[in-house]
């Protein structure tokens, strides 16, 4: 079985499915369409007799967070109703996802990207890959429950670093923070990625069980307000607007504090 939506493809492999960000152009920007076409993705696989999901981009990268084109016109929305209407359902589906979850990370993995390769149960990454939180280069806050995510994975003080600094962190450094389970060579990525899939799709019924027992739902939503909150405040300074335009000639910003 092959599906295509909306710049994502659905493919089966036995008890595996794969879905894979297929946007190149914008290196698997979290765009509108992008997240109905991997709703239709998951739609369609929970429909059929799937045990474990990996998912992966297309491409030089994984994902490269929010599609910048689309946030001068999400302005006037607000950007707490667009992490709610947007993004927030998306991550709440994959947080409550029946079967296992393998993220093949096969490139950048960058602001709200970063995020979504953290939902992953297990995170596999290619030699080349790494990791960023870009918010601060353009004015906001970190969001897609990162917040929640990266304490828990590497601690507080190295969690504050990335948020804060929004360096890049290579995936041989992300393994040795403890944020990712195993880094391959780039030509080794997704033979991993379903190795580890398929033990996990051969599993017992308590796996899926399992996964949500590490899932503090009630914390994780808490979270996730708290950032859309911070975020609309973020997303009305003038840095964020000084950010944006900087972002889109390509050079430093040059912020305000304000």
């Amino acid at each position: 079985m092959h599906q295509t939506f909306d710049h994502v493809h659905l493919s089966a492999h036995g008890k595996v499915a794969v879905i894979t960000l297929a946007h190149p152009l914008t290196v698997n920007a979290l765009s509108e369409p992008l997240v109905g076409g991997l709703n239709a993705a998951l739609d369609a696989m929970a429909a059929g007799n799937f045990r474990a999901l990996v998912l992966t981009g297309e491409g030089r990268g994984f994902c490269s967070g929010a599609d910048m084109n689309e946030l001068p016109t999400r302005r006037a929305e607000g950007a707490a109703k667009v992490l709610e209407r947007l993004y927030h359902p998306l991550f709440r589906r994959l947080r409550d996802l029946e079967m296992p979850l393998v993220t093949a990370v096969n490139g950048a993995a960058v602001g709200i990207g970063m995020s979504l390769a953290l939902m992953g149960d297990l995170v596999v990454a290619a030699q080349s890959a790494y990791f960023l939180l870009s918010f601060t280069r353009i004015g906001l806050v970190p969001d897609g429950g990162a917040t929640w995510l990266l304490p828990r994975l590497i601690g507080l003080a190295r969690a504050r670093e990335l948020a804060l600094l929004a360096e890049k962190l290579p995936a041989a450094r992300a393994l040795e923070w403890g944020l990712i389970n195993r880094v391959v060579d780039d030509a080794r990525l997704m033979d991993e990625a379903m190795t580890l899939a398929q033990r996990l799709a051969d599993g017992p019924a308590a796996l899926p069980l399992t996964r949500k027992l590490f899932w503090d739902e009630t914390g994780f939503e808490a979270q996730l307000a708290r950032e859309a909150a911070a975020q609309e405040i973020a997303g009305g300074t003038a840095d964020f607007a000084e950010g944006l335009t900087a972002f889109q000639q390509k050079r430093e910003p040059r912020f305000g504090g304000k």
